[in-house]
């Protein structure tokens, strides 16, 4: 029997939160949802945690907000780290820009099905993080073991670049996830044109995942626009184009699909084409980044990822 896994990406929807206990609620009727579908790996969008930043900014300017969602990180990371052990699933929780010792990060956390955080920061800043938001690149590319599967996270405008899925499928991933936040159409087509890309090159899974939706009072997404996508190479076993599943545009909702691991690895050994083992023949290809690899599946084997379980059911 082949191995398989239940994606869910999310079409996130951000709005202007009161309370913490409102977007407890909101995040964990999500998550319920997407496991009510089979869900075991879900993933939410860039810039989802954003949110947050009514409840405590001082004023509506970006710096406040940014201030506000850092000092909130620890209720990001106690409400998915329990609802992961809660539902026994992996969790991508929306990312964030946090205030750091090197700077402004955009940062996501991944909590394995016991509850263990890891944690991966956007590399590769757009022009608006950069020089507005002054969003310096993060620490390294980092490939998690969540025990079913080898899954990489990249965000948004990594997914555009291919020597970093390169890595992270070298590290051994068989998905590699791309939360996005984009504001026009085009800002959207490229991030799901790169998702395409990177799973044909690769001969992998992408799942790509964006905020929808207008949201007033959200600073750094009060418009999104987009739809879910689930993709594989474009080769036998596969649907012709690879496109596995893709959501209704800009309405909240879960996408679904089911992954086959082990056709991922087929199609590397006999596919019509095989990218993935030809690619050291172009010129200038040996030039990569290296990944590390992150064991999130059980608190007893964290390999420098944090152990944050709740101590309280959500």
């Amino acid at each position: 029997m082949s191995r398989q896994l239940r994606v869910a990406a999310a079409q996130y929807s951000p709005e202007a939160l009161v309370s913490l206990s409102a977007y407890k609620a909101k995040i964990t009727k999500w998550v319920a949802e997407a496991v009510a579908g089979g869900g075991e790996l879900l993933v939410f969008p860039e810039y989802g945690s954003m949110e947050l930043a009514g409840i405590a900014a001082a004023d509506d300017s970006l710096e406040a907000a940014i201030a506000a969602v850092t000092s909130l990180v620890p209720e990001i990371d106690l409400v998915h780290s329990t609802l992961a052990k809660k539902h026994g699933v992996t969790i991508v929780a929306g990312s964030f820009l946090e205030n750091t010792a090197v700077g402004v990060v955009n940062a996501a956390h991944i909590f394995g099905p016991s509850g263990v955080k890891g944690r991966y920061e956007k590399l590769m800043p757009t022009p608006w993080e950069r020089d507005v938001a002054k969003v310096k690149a993060g620490s390294g590319l980092v490939c998690f073991d969540t025990g079913s599967t080898r899954v990489g996270l990249v965000i948004c405008y990594d997914i555009e670049f291919p020597l970093i899925a390169r890595a992270l499928a070298e590290a051994g991933a068989d998905i590699i996830l791309a939360p996005s936040n984009t504001e026009t159409d085009w800002g959207y087509w490229r991030v799901r044109t790169g998702a395409v890309a990177r799973a044909l090159e690769n001969q992998l899974y992408t799942v790509h995942c964006p905020t929808v939706g207008t949201a007033p009072g959200v600073v750094a997404c009060p418009v999104n626009i987009g739809a879910a996508g689930i993709f594989a190479p474009s080769d036998r076993g596969f649907p012709p184009g690879g496109v596995l599943a893709l959501g209704e545009m800009n309405q909240p909702q879960w996408v679904h699909a089911t992954l086959d691991l082990d056709l991922v690895r087929e199609v590397r050994r006999s596919g019509g084409v095989q990218t993935y083992n030809h690619w050291a023949e172009q010129p200038g290809a040996t030039s990569l980044p290296r990944a590390r690899v992150v064991d999130i599946s059980k608190p007893s084997v964290n390999s420098g990822a944090s152990n944050v379980i709740a101590a309280t059911p959500a």
